[in-house]
């Protein structure tokens, strides 16, 4: 069974930075494109970064480049998301997903259930 962990979610104040880890167990996703994806209140699910399980190559949207950095250690089967000068904007439910092609999570693809980050001004 394919499961998608993440964790490191809370409520910060604005400038704050947080971690979120995204723990990937039965099956291996090597060669696939990892990421993670965030749902606003009211709002649709929307594409944050994403990360080549193998290459380590990186892709963010350009509202999230420079604050957010996705990372992914093979050994642990854990793909990372950190988060610095975090925004009340940047508040929503983070899920991590894949595999993941043209930004978005493949037809039979994973989700994990998510973890809520807050941001108060």
């Amino acid at each position: 069974q394919v499961q998608l962990v993440e964790s490191g979610g809370g409520s910060v104040q604005a400038g704050s930075s947080l971690r979120l880890s995204c723990v990937a167990s039965g099956r291996s996703f090597v060669g696939f494109v990892m990421g993670w994806f965030r749902q606003a209140p009211g709002k649709e699910r929307a594409f944050v970064a994403s990360i080549n399980w193998s290459s380590g190559e990186t892709y963010y949207t350009e509202s999230n480049k420079g604050r957010f950095t996705i990372s992914r250690d093979n050994t642990k089967n854990t793909v990372y998301l950190q988060m610095d000068n975090l925004k009340p904007e940047d508040t929503a439910v983070y899920y991590c997903g894949g595999p993941i092609i043209d930004l978005k999570v493949q037809a039979g693809g994973y989700w994990g259930q998510g973890t809520q980050v807050t941001v108060s001004s």
